[in-house]
């Protein structure tokens, strides 16, 4: 007899449970959605399976902190039962987005493209699934872009304006202090536009700043098979005070590739203006936990510790609780106590005397000889305590700690 009372109280909890997640995605992190709240709304308790996706163009060997805001969206989808798409731009991220661009962007090679993309997925999947009952699925837009004809590209060309394409704030800008604007970068929206159309999917997510290109991609849409799509613009983590936005190309990015302590470090070197936004954007605490956060704080708490909490939360996000743990204990050793960490990497040098930029690319710790002399010249790099201020000097055979940037500490072990 207490069968059907037991089945009607999960299935309250169930509606309950559904309903949060429907009103998260409708308000949290969201900007704007076209073409509006209310028809998004009513297509995800309508029981029909939507697919949404989010596009990315590999410019960098590494996803960064401002993706993890549409991926958590497209989580709380994925939640719901409904088909998320991670789509790598490695077509159009040869291009190059003009957007927020005074000048035109280098070309990226194929071969820098596909190393960058490499580890996209790996990335991803610390908050999308990709196995499972309802698995994430991975897309390259090479896989359609590089196979369209002239005569289709043209065909495309015929449904968008040149005022659509010009009315840009960037190229306005352009066209005031007499810069080019090249026919490629008018290309990318209506390529990225088309994307949609190639995917068949119901919506499309991402940042605030993308919002000219998605809805290219819906007017695309409408005008090739009828029918729209959903565009939900996302807010960007930018500080609320100076309105700076976090970006790759001011070099304030935070990349989800970087060791536990590296991004702990990153994560609490924060503008405590921005402590709040990015608990809203970047972290799966409730709403709830974020306002109580915010009333601690009226109420004397220190911001450090709200701020560790955040740290906490994001590398737990991303490397998981042990590792978040360890990166916590390292960060209050090396930066509150000032001391050296306990478990420091073990380095060999060479047996003779060895240039400090080629140690440091011989072992991985830069990308380039370039990256090397810049950390030095910036006075990155200390061995046993002491400002390296020559990347030409040689390490000395008696070193002991090596140390880059603020964050990265190696015990040196001779042979």
């Amino acid at each position: 007899m207490y069968a059907p009372i037991l089945d009607s109280i999960e299935s309250m909890i169930l509606d309950s449970k559904k309903k949060s997640i429907v009103d998260e995605l409708l308000n949290r992190r969201v900007d704007t959605i076209w073409p509006s709240r209310k028809a998004l709304q009513e297509a995800l308790i309508s029981g029909k399976r939507l697919s949404f996706y989010v596009g990315i163009d590999p410019t960098a060997p590494s996803l960064h902190l401002g993706h993890t805001i549409s991926l958590l969206w497209l989580r709380s989808l994925q939640e719901l039962g409904h088909k998320v798409i991670l789509l790598v731009g490695d077509f159009t991220g040869r291009i190059g987005d003009p957007t927020d661009k005074l000048a035109s962007r280098k070309e990226m090679k194929a071969g820098e493209i596909v190393k960058n993309a490499a580890s996209y997925q790996a990335q991803a999947s610390k908050v999308l699934s990709f196995s499972g009952r309802n698995p994430a699925e991975l897309k390259y837009n090479s896989s359609w872009l590089k196979k369209l004809t002239l005569e289709e590209i043209i065909g495309i060309g015929r449904l968008v304006t040149v005022q659509q394409l010009i009315g840009r704030d960037m190229f306005q800008e352009r066209l005031k202090k007499g810069k080019p604007i090249y026919l490629h970068e008018f290309l990318y929206p209506v390529l990225q536009g088309y994307d949609s159309l190639a995917l068949g999917v119901d919506g499309e997510v991402g940042g605030r700043d993308q919002l000219f290109n998605m809805l290219v991609g819906r007017d695309l849409m409408q005008s090739m098979d009828g029918r729209g799509k959903f565009v939900v613009a996302l807010k960007l983590l930018e500080d609320p005070e100076s309105g700076k936005k976090m970006s790759k190309t001011d070099d304030s990015a935070i990349w989800l590739s970087d060791p536990p302590q590296d991004l702990y470090g990153q994560v609490m070197r924060l503008p405590d203006s921005l402590i709040f936004t990015c608990f809203e954007l970047c972290t799966t605490l409730s709403m709830t936990e974020v306002v109580k956060l915010k009333e601690n704080k009226g109420r004397g708490q220190s911001l450090r510790d709200a701020k560790a909490e955040l740290a906490r939360a994001i590398v737990e996000l991303h490397h998981g609780k042990v590792p978040a743990k360890d990166a916590e204990r390292y960060f209050s050793t090396v930066f509150r106590k000032k001391e050296l960490p306990k478990n420091m990497p073990f380095l060999t040098p060479g047996k003779g005397s060895e240039m400090i930029a080629d140690f440091l690319l011989s072992h991985s710790l830069v990308l380039s000889r370039s990256q090397a002399k810049r950390l030095v010249d910036q006075g990155g790099v200390r061995v046993d305590d002491k400002v390296i201020k020559d990347p030409r000097a040689t390490l000395p055979l008696t070193a002991k700690v090596l140390q880059i940037g603020k964050r990265r500490f190696y015990r040196l072990k001779a042979k």
